[in-house]
């Protein structure tokens, strides 16, 4: 981990270093996966970037790709562990995606009909035209 970013008063930096404790469920080079202490349903963990990035914003191609990876390994390991009806992988950036600690990470949530997350919206369709537009300005932005 020498030359990986790190924030000495970011609890995730914390429990990557040992210097906190966690229920750890992997780790690798890059990533390191934990139960998350304040679970939405059973089963819910968490997997953090090594390196301390605020969000997606800001986190390395390299670190989104391997958190990506581990992130598939613990939601299939958790699948398998507690009863479910599906998995969301979930990444907030900044407080309206409510993200609650500034060190890039996802959510590996476990879900159960009518467990009532607000992850999930209605199907309803939109304005194709306006739809147009707004792509049109996304990509040119890329």
């Amino acid at each position: 981990m020498a030359g990986t970013p790190h924030d000495g008063g970011c609890i995730f930096c914390k429990i990557v270093k040992g210097e906190a404790p966690s229920f750890k469920l992997y780790e690798d080079d890059h990533t390191f996966a934990i139960m998350d202490i304040n679970p939405f349903n059973h089963g819910h963990a968490l997997v953090l970037s090594k390196g301390h990035f605020p969000n997606l914003f800001e986190a390395s191609d390299d670190s989104i790709a391997a958190v990506a990876r581990t992130a598939k390994k613990i939601a299939v390991a958790v699948a398998d562990a507690v009863t479910n009806d599906g998995i969301n992988i979930v990444q907030a950036n900044g407080p309206g995606a409510a993200q609650s600690v500034l060190h890039y990470h996802v959510h590996v949530l476990p879900r159960r009909l009518g467990d009532n997350a607000k992850l999930n919206w209605s199907l309803s369709p939109g304005d194709h035209e306006a739809i147009a537009k707004l792509a049109a300005d996304i990509k040119a932005r890329l």
